[in-house]
């Protein structure tokens, strides 16, 4: 596995259009990642204001998607990119399109964060919560960082963290199941927990998504659908 670069063209532009959409991608993940921590932090401090915060600034998110995936139409149209070039503009748009997921989990995230903060319940729902919102959100700063030296060594360790999220969000789920068998007035508190849980699990597929887009650019392979043993292979041996 290696890393890889962005091929160098006669065309100067070409190489500034590619380099562009490259570094507007790293500017909405850091963006997307600050909503997720801020999302993150409104949820364990009960801060609604904060959460309201993530509501209004998440068109930005939008806005961006919306526009490098223009960027990207315009290079297929005008460039027809072939072979790594391709790769990098195909990257780019499945990229944009995780990230823009992540927004929206973490939206979800800020409001249950207001609804929670109006209502009482036990703390310890937020305990395995907040460790798997740490969990993801460090998958998705190591995931951008993979991106931004489009680093398939790097991007396949992120991905293999990917199940650890899942581990982290059964645990969750028996835990919340327990609390609501236990007094069903920690019903309506749990199932909230539950729909954050269930966002977080999301982001941490969106962050593995990235690492196979990033896997895709560097080794020109596919490796959607199939399991970690079969992507160390494919890449030790070339195919």
């Amino acid at each position: 596995m290696t890393s890889g670069t962005i091929p160098q063209h006669i065309s100067r532009q070409y190489d500034n259009d590619l380099e562009h959409i490259r570094t507007r991608v790293l500017g909405m993940g850091g963006m997307v990642e600050q909503q997720l921590i801020d999302a993150l932090r409104a949820l364990t401090d009960s801060n609604p204001e904060l959460a309201e915060q993530v509501l209004k600034n998440e068109f930005k998110v939008n806005s961006l998607e919306v526009a490098i995936d223009e960027e990207c139409t315009n290079i297929l149209a005008r460039r027809q990119p072939a072979a790594g070039d391709l790769r990098l503009v195909m990257a780019v748009a499945k990229t944009i399109t995780d990230l823009e997921r992540v927004g929206d989990e973490s939206e979800k995230i800020a409001k249950m964060a207001i609804d929670l903060s109006e209502k009482q319940g036990p703390r310890e729902y937020y305990i395995g919560i907040s460790s798997m919102g740490n969990f993801v959100r460090r998958m998705v700063h190591d995931a951008l960082d993979a991106f931004a030296r489009m680093d398939s060594t790097a991007a396949l360790a992120v991905a293999r963290k990917e199940p650890t999220s899942d581990d982290q969000y059964d645990a969750i789920m028996r835990q919340l199941i327990t609390y609501m068998m236990e007094d069903p007035r920690n019903i309506g508190g749990a199932m909230d927990a539950i729909w954050v849980a269930r966002a977080m699990e999301r982001i941490g597929d969106h962050a593995r998504n990235i690492c196979e887009s990033v896997i895709y650019f560097v080794e020109g392979k596919d490796v959607r659908h199939i399991s970690f043993e079969e992507i160390e292979e494919q890449l030790r041996n070339g195919r």
